[in-house]
């Protein structure tokens, strides 16, 4: 039951990344309308799991401050997805967007909570520069290059931040609270932006009731996708639940952008497979 869960959780992960990239096609990527997909997906996805909390709030300062970085960290993704989107196609962005969210806190945990680099990760992570070696293109596409890197580094620190929340000693709250304060943050941050950028623009973006629907099911279908995922693996090894995740959703990516107009080319395919035969060896080869 709870491998089905992570199963489901890549499913909607994969979900999330097309629905980000439909609501880009409908409003374009603007800051302004980077912000109003960040305010509409987070009410959307607070209101959802304040339900499923039991309309519990928790609260202490340590939260707070790492659910405000969380918060900008978030909106930065969203910001240059978005632009990277417009530059190259769903399953080359969820390479570079899936990939940073496994390394940098690999990274991390070697750099500063002192674990071991081992021949499995030494060699896990050759396939994953040889996988994003294959994904450079010569021509209009490098205009985007920093977009694709910031996708690769925020996706990452969110995983950073996690980590920083859960090893921490200071007072703190649940995962489920720490998640609704993100929500409560970004709503609240996004609305200020947005009045601010309002009141400086003489025209703005008409109202999309298709783009509202669009970016309120991918903030409900995030926060549930994290939820499911944080119930299974209390019961499924971290070791199994990595190479799933991040692995599983670069396909679902890949086989969603199959039905677009934006096919993956024959080098974005073999991207995937390289750094999917990467993310098994890490766990195959004894350590």
């Amino acid at each position: 039951m709870y491998y089905a869960l992570i199963v489901l959780s890549v499913v909607m992960f994969g979900g999330c990344f097309a629905l980000n990239d439909a609501y880009r096609q409908r409003r374009g990527s603007s800051i302004k309308i980077s912000l109003q997909f960040s305010l509409i997906g987070s009410l959307a996805g607070f209101v959802v799991l304040i339900l499923v909390n039991g309309l519990k709030l928790e609260f202490t300062p340590f939260t707070f401050i790492m659910a405000i970085l969380a918060s900008f960290n978030g909106f930065a993704f969203t910001f240059c997805s978005f632009k990277a989107l417009d530059r190259i196609n769903l399953s080359l962005y969820s390479l570079f967007s899936m990939l940073g969210g496994m390394v940098l806190p690999f990274l991390q945990g070697i750099l500063f909570y002192g674990e071991k680099i081992t021949i499995a990760k030494a060699v896990c992570f050759l396939f994953i520069t040889f996988a994003l070696v294959l994904t450079v293109e010569k021509g209009e596409r490098k205009k985007g290059t920093i977009y694709y890197v910031c996708v690769f580094i925020l996706n990452g620190m969110s995983g950073v931040l996690s980590k920083i929340f859960a090893e921490s000693n200071f007072p703190k709250t649940s995962a489920t609270g720490y998640t609704n304060l993100i929500s409560i943050c970004s709503v609240v941050i996004s609305g200020v932006l947005l009045l601010i950028i309002s009141k400086n623009q003489s025209k703005g973006e008409k109202f999309s009731f298709a783009g509202t629907v669009i970016g309120a099911a991918s903030g409900i279908t995030n926060r549930i996708a994290n939820l499911v995922l944080v119930i299974a693996l209390a019961h499924v090894d971290a070791s199994v639940q990595y190479p799933m995740v991040t692995g599983g959703v670069m396909i679902v990516s890949t086989l969603i952008c199959f039905l677009g107009k934006n096919k993956p080319s024959k080098k974005e395919i073999l991207s995937n497979i390289v750094a999917f035969i990467g993310l098994l060896l890490l766990f195959a080869i004894p350590t």
